[in-house]
């Protein structure tokens, strides 16, 4: 049976595919974007790309920077810049907890997707650790081995 959060979740509109292979991800947020009314159309639209963003933690609050959303088709001179920096919303807590993650640990912010809950823009946040090259290889490694194990599995 459906939850309610189930009938008002939707597809991500953007996905950063490069996050999972870039970093160890070790903990994840939703945050909310504060955008213009053009931004959100676009989103609508399903124009935006994260495959760049990035987010930072300055002055007691969190922005999301390098992400691409496409100006809005029917909008006109009112239309937004497509790579501005974009605030996001968190609890005073959650950044708390980000600013010493990001400043004493050295980890990064990566966007993971754009989605919408309940006719709101979210975002979903991870803290990142970067992955070496070696590290690189022994997930492909692990993930080849997997589906060789599957497939050997299936045969039998």
């Amino acid at each position: 049976m459906p939850t309610a959060d189930d009938t008002n979740a939707q597809a991500p509109v953007a996905r950063n595919k490069r996050a999972r292979h870039d970093y160890h991800l070790l903990d994840t947020w939703e945050a909310g974007i504060v955008l213009t009314g053009t931004e959100i159309k676009s989103l609508r639209a399903g124009q935006a790309n994260i495959a760049d963003a990035y987010a930072i933690v300055t002055g007691g609050e969190v922005f999301l920077l390098n992400a691409h959303i496409a100006p809005y088709e029917q909008g006109n001179q009112f239309n937004h810049e497509p790579r501005r920096t974009r605030k996001l919303l968190l609890h005073r807590r959650e950044i708390r907890k980000l600013i010493g993650a990001v400043e004493r640990q050295g980890l990064t912010l990566v966007p993971l997707d754009v989605h919408f809950t309940r006719g709101k823009a979210k975002v979903t946040l991870a803290l990142g650790k970067g992955k070496k090259l070696h590290d690189k290889r022994d997930d492909a490694r692990r993930r080849e081995d997997e589906r060789d194990m599957a497939r050997a599995a299936r045969v039998r």
